[in-house]
């Protein structure tokens, strides 16, 4: 599908939704913004198929997304990336939900997932084994690495 924006100099730019396969995705080049919308449910191989097209026209790349656990592109672009604008905003901060209705959501979804979608919260995948917290508190650099000759 492909729509056209009117900006506000008077141009026409052209609007395009492109699939989401990375397999499909490639050919589009000079693309001046590419808006990734749900980022945390994009594949990693999508993402690195995608990232190209802003090499040509200096590009900029919007991702907008609730937490989907602590993986993919998304969650380290939002923990470690340093190039990026973060704007986060609660359900509970927005005005127009109700507390009645975000209520109603924690009981019927289960705190877990409700502080996942409405409180942008990242948490570890349920059926991981070991947590990221217990993972990063292995690492040191107090123990200088193994050299194997």
């Amino acid at each position: 599908m492909a729509l056209l924006q009117r900006h506000s100099s008077g141009a026409i730019y052209p609007l395009v939704g492109i699939p989401g396969k990375e397999e499909t995705v490639r050919g589009f080049s000079a693309v001046s913004l590419l808006l990734i919308d749900e980022a945390a449910r994009v594949s990693d191989d999508l993402y690195n198929s995608v990232t190209p097209m802003l090499a040509v026209g200096n590009g900029r790349m919007w991702l907008m997304s609730t937490p989907h656990g602590k993986r993919g592109f998304f969650y380290d672009a939002w923990t470690r990336g340093s190039h990026w604008t973060r704007i986060s905003v609660k359900a509970t901060d927005c005005p127009r939900i109700g507390k009645p209705f975000l209520d109603e959501q924690r009981r019927s979804m289960g705190d877990r997932w409700f502080r996942q979608e409405y409180l942008c919260e990242f948490h570890d995948a349920e059926t991981q084994l070991i947590s990221e917290h217990l993972l990063d508190r292995v690492w040191t650099d107090r123990v200088p690495p193994m050299r194997f000759y």
